[in-house]
């Protein structure tokens, strides 16, 4: 069914105009972060790694301010038409990010990550609320799978892109992605919203407004909270990736880009994988056994790092580390946990859209983007405080995998909630 999907209208474009707006996000990143690493800031690695953390906070930012504003506006307006307006002002913010690249200004590039964010929240509602009005209640898990597939090959790939690419080039190429993105999104077809919401302008009151709505609902509540755990371990883990990689293994950064697409693959695979299992069903009763199954890869995992003999006294490179036998107990731990964490996420997505109503279906999903965008901070603070407190970083990826095993309690109260309504 992927297939055919991808290549219809009424899917492909906006499949398309999601791929390349989180393939831009991740290349900008990079290629900014790149520049002020090596180049910029090339003599001070402390200024360089506190750069690294404010940017990870000057992007999330919007999502955090704006999403609520963002989820009633996609809720009022035709998606289509937005998804035009909002890769029009991509173009924009790129030309500008060009220039912040091309004349080497970190305030200009700060300015040009937070628009990129802004961008991104005001797209990421609409992504998921348009689905179910071009999809068949039989497409949309496959089709929320392929998003999601999608989404994290394209970040890989645009983080690939953004360190190989010399800045200069990696300037106007981020333009050329922008520019092709904007054709693509002109292509998706017409999505009328369902109703009028009232757009508030206090973006405080409207946030809390919203998740407080969301929440109270024990079915997306339980969902936003499952979906929002997702991301604060992916985000643990894709962070502590490179210390691993130095610190525990004995690695190079070539070896922490393998880690990051094994991982990218993995979700991709999952996220594929229980589509076809479920054949069509919006429903969590792999959720639980996938949460499970996180935790015991996690865990081997743990052990599989402690085993590793690290006999070099320089880092070594992707061909060194996997001609050493106990790599591939790593590499299999860690594309294992991938997989069950692409099975995991997708049927919870599936379920924001269809579980809404679907007049507010943008704000269930900017409502869920606000509180993921809060467990992804809190779990960075959580993450640093740990670190300080002398735990390594194999000692954090198994304190986190242990505490994953509490999310099975949610997904089992979805799964009894399913039951009831026949749904399951």
């Amino acid at each position: 069914m992927g297939i055919p999907l991808l290549a219809a209208r009424r899917f492909g474009p906006l499949f398309a105009t999601q791929f390349l707006g989180a393939f831009n996000d991740n290349f900008y990143k990079t290629a900014m972060l790149f520049l002020i690493t090596y180049t910029l800031l090339a003599g001070d690695t402390t200024a360089s790694a506190q750069i690294v953390t404010v940017a990870a906070g000057v992007f999330i930012l919007p999502f955090v301010l704006f999403s609520a504003m963002a989820g009633q506006i996609a809720d009022s307006v035709d998606k289509a038409r937005l998804v035009r307006i909002i890769k029009a002002a991509e173009i924009g913010i790129m030309l500008v990010g060009a220039a912040a690249l091309t004349l080497g200004s970190m305030p200009l590039m700060m300015l040009v990550l937070f628009a990129m964010g802004l961008h991104s929240t005001f797209f990421g509602p609409i992504k998921y609320a348009i689905l179910p009005q071009h999809l068949a209640p039989k497409e949309l898990l496959t089709g929320t799978g392929l998003v999601e597939a999608g989404t994290f090959i394209a970040i890989l790939t645009g983080q690939v892109a953004g360190g190989l690419l010399a800045p200069q080039v990696s300037a106007w190429a981020i333009v050329g992605v922008a520019a092709l993105g904007y054709l693509t999104g002109r292509q998706v077809p017409a999505a009328p919203p369902a109703g009028r919401a009232r757009v508030e302008w206090n973006i405080v009151a409207s946030s809390l407004r919203i998740t407080r709505e969301v929440t109270r609902d024990p079915q997306l509540g339980r969902a936003v909270l499952a979906v929002s755990w997702f991301w604060s371990v992916g985000a643990v883990f894709t962070s502590l990736f490179v210390p691993l990689v130095k610190g525990d293994l004995g690695g190079a950064e070539t070896v922490a880009t393998l880690f990051l697409t094994i991982f990218s693959i993995g979700v991709a695979t999952g996220s594929l994988v229980v589509a076809r299992l479920l054949k069509g069903a919006i429903s969590v009763r792999y959720a639980p056994a996938s949460a499970v199954l996180m935790t015991a890869f996690i865990a081997d995992l743990y052990f599989a790092i402690r085993a590793f003999d690290v006999p070099h006294a320089e880092l070594i490179g992707v061909g060194e580390f996997l001609a050493d036998p106990g790599s591939w107990r790593i590499v299999l731990d860690l594309f294992g946990l991938s997989v069950a964490a692409g099975a995991f996420i997708v049927p919870l997505y599936a379920l924001l859209q269809t579980a809404s109503d679907p007049s507010a279906r943008a704000r269930t999903i900017a409502a869920n983007n606000i509180i993921n965008s809060g467990f992804m901070v809190a779990a960075a603070l959580g993450s640093g405080v740990l670190l300080k407190a002398g735990l390594d970083v194999p000692q954090i990826l198994l304190a986190v995998g242990l505490a994953n095993l509490l999310i099975v309690i949610p997904c089992l109260g979805i799964h009894r909630i399913q039951r009831a309504l026949g749904t399951a």
